[in-house]
């Protein structure tokens, strides 16, 4: 289960950063010129930017997204996490910033009841 929560982990974390960058860089680049044309028109270099970050951040993200839920599914069965909790988890992932509420809580409930396979305590 270690693996798996690791996994969880990393998909989770790449999956909050780039919701965020999509939602905070890329949509306002590529359609702030519906809003101010005059701020950044159509065609202009940072317009391209943000159309760019959409397709390839964006299809890259809708794959990770789908691993993500994989894993997720995975670590709530081993886990034996409530269906109302599981879909909370995966439905904060769809929403930036609240993605990493959810990994937090997520991961603090396995660590809690499966101690094995948390990082152990530090000794001094």
């Amino acid at each position: 289960m270690k693996a798996i929560l690791t996994a969880y982990k990393v998909l989770a974390t790449v999956v909050g950063i780039s919701i965020v960058t999509l939602v905070v860089v890329g949509i306002p680049l590529k359609y702030v010129h519906e809003l101010w044309p005059s701020v950044l028109p159509v065609g202009s270099s940072l317009q391209k930017l943000g159309a760019d970050i959409n397709l390839y951040l964006g299809t890259a993200h809708g794959f990770i997204y789908m691993a993500f839920v994989l894993v997720a599914l995975i670590l709530a069965q081993r886990s034996r996490w409530p269906l109302f909790f599981t879909l909370v988890t995966l439905l904060c992932g769809t929403i930036p910033f609240l993605s990493f509420w959810a990994e937090a809580r997520a991961i603090r409930k396995v660590e809690r009841e499966h101690p094995q396979v948390g990082t152990p305590a530090v000794t001094r």
